[in-house]
């Protein structure tokens, strides 16, 4: 199934927010050469886990990876190391229309309470990424008008830049227990996140990228 840009999502999903060592991202952050040759580790990097309620390919989640900030041509740009997807139009779509790196795993999701769940990651049947998460009632707006959401990615020789504007609600989460084999993903249970927020209800744009050819 192809589904070209634009998209437009909606759903709900977490933030981890991080301040990822030099070190860890070099040896845990499966970067890829071109980003591995562009990372300063000089600004907040994260991890997302997105439950996408709507999409052009239908509803799917999201667990991703960004290390930080690279550099190209002067400009401190995000970009994804690493990210699964619970799709397989959602992988091929990823791929062909963003350069995003996506992998194809297994989600389950065991709500506890209104705002009590564990969220679980699996490839073959077997779990490698395990969090257990509690939200705050307090709730308040939250957008990208203030701080744009800009990443960047390689596809082929190509760069793809794509600024992908979003808003919601937002409430900050407490994390109660998390569980991550470094073998699938960044074993960010070594760390201790900056901030956790939990959002709901988020609008959220994929458009056409910017392509440069033949970049690298």
């Amino acid at each position: 199934m192809q589904a070209p840009p634009p998209w437009k999502l909606k759903g709900n999903g977490y933030i981890f927010l991080y301040h990822f060592p030099k070190s860890f991202v070099e040896k845990f952050g499966f970067l890829s050469d071109y980003q591995a040759d562009r990372f300063n580790g000089d600004f907040v990097g994260t991890v997302m886990l997105v439950d996408y309620a709507t999409s052009a390919v239908g509803p799917y989640h999201e667990l991703l990876f960004v290390p930080g900030r690279l550099d190209f041509d002067k400009k401190k740009i995000f970009s994804i190391s690493k990210i699964y997807v619970s799709s397989q139009e959602s992988v091929e779509n990823g791929i062909a229309n963003w350069g995003i790196p996506k992998e194809l795993a297994d989600f389950k999701i065991t709500k506890l309470s209104e705002k009590e769940e564990i969220v679980e990651v699996m490839i073959a049947g077997k779990t490698f990424f395990k969090v257990h998460l509690h939200k705050r009632s307090f709730k308040f707006p939250i957008t990208t008008k203030f701080f744009p959401l800009k990443l960047a990615q390689k596809l082929g020789n190509d760069l793809l830049i794509t600024n992908s504007p979003a808003k919601g609600k937002a409430s900050f989460a407490k994390l109660l227990s998390i569980e991550v084999n470094s073998s699938h993903f960044p074993p960010i249970s070594q760390l201790k996140p900056l901030s956790i927020l939990a959002v709901s209800d988020f609008e959220m744009e994929f458009p056409h990228p910017e392509i440069t050819r033949n970049y690298f």
